[in-house]
């Protein structure tokens, strides 16, 4: 299969301690991928390391997808949800990669943007402010968001955490058609139950990788057993990280 990621001894570290060592593995290209494990195990700092936020101070990430094709849903708690803008505009936020800020939104891109909020089950709240929407709606807006980028990764950081069950199940319906359209989704999750069902494969984190493969065999009680003791066994007093990062390097390339 293609690679639509290539992780190579990827290593970031906080205050020189290490919160992801010496990763290494690929994403086929059109697979869906859960990224599960303990609290602190570098989940959120993976989908990071390859959008560029976070430094690598060793090994490299290689994404096979031009940069106007990632999407990225980060966590609610890191949105500002206070800036007065209405939930069309939020939506339209979407073409800002491919269009630019100052290109002139035609009838078209307008009718698009309210087709997808139509499909993620918010017709007719175009004109609301984001402000006044629940956490379940808000991520409703954001995953319409993501339709008009047409992307072809896309990168998502617990994309149901705090929502309802009708919500999380239309999202994953969502989730399951963009699998089905051959792009490549990956995104970190803590309902195992919700991994087994609706994940084929899975990455199991505790700042290495434990295991990485088929989710019914990743996701087995040994393999989530030494997670466990691994993330239990991390000493933050421990000596610190020789590794250093190169000014200017945050470790992502594209192919």
């Amino acid at each position: 299969m293609p690679v639509a990621i290539s992780l190579e001894n990827l290593t970031v570290t906080y205050r020189r301690h290490p919160a992801l060592h010496h990763v290494n593995g690929d994403f086929e290209h059109g697979s869906l991928t859960a990224i599960v494990g303990p609290n602190g195990a570098g989940k959120s700092t993976l989908l990071k390391s390859i959008m560029g936020q976070v430094r690598c101070n060793s090994g490299r990430v290689i994404t096979h997808a031009a940069i106007g094709r990632i999407a990225f849903l980060p966590q609610q708690a890191e949105i500002d949800r206070s800036f007065p803008i209405s939930v069309l505009d939020c939506v339209m936020l979407g073409y800002w990669k491919r269009a630019g800020l100052f290109r002139r939104i035609s009838g078209e891109m307008v009718q698009r943007a309210e087709d997808a909020l139509a499909a993620v089950g918010l017709g007719g709240f175009a004109q609301r402010s984001i402000a006044s929407l629940s956490v379940g709606q808000f991520q409703r807006v954001l995953f319409a968001r993501i339709l008009l980028q047409d992307a072809e990764l896309i990168l998502l950081d617990e994309p149901f955490s705090a929502i309802d069950t009708k919500t999380t199940n239309d999202l994953l319906r969502i989730v399951q058609s963009w699998h089905a359209e051959k792009r490549t989704v990956i995104a970190v999750l803590h309902d195992y139950e919700q991994v087994r069902r609706a994940f084929p494969q899975t990455l199991l984190l505790a700042r290495n990788v434990v295991a990485w493969g088929a989710t019914e065999q990743v996701l087995c009680h040994e393999n989530l057993h030494r997670a466990r003791a691994m993330a239990e066994a991390v000493d933050d007093h421990a000596p610190l990280c020789a590794v250093e990062v190169a000014d200017g390097v945050n470790g992502v390339e594209h192919a």
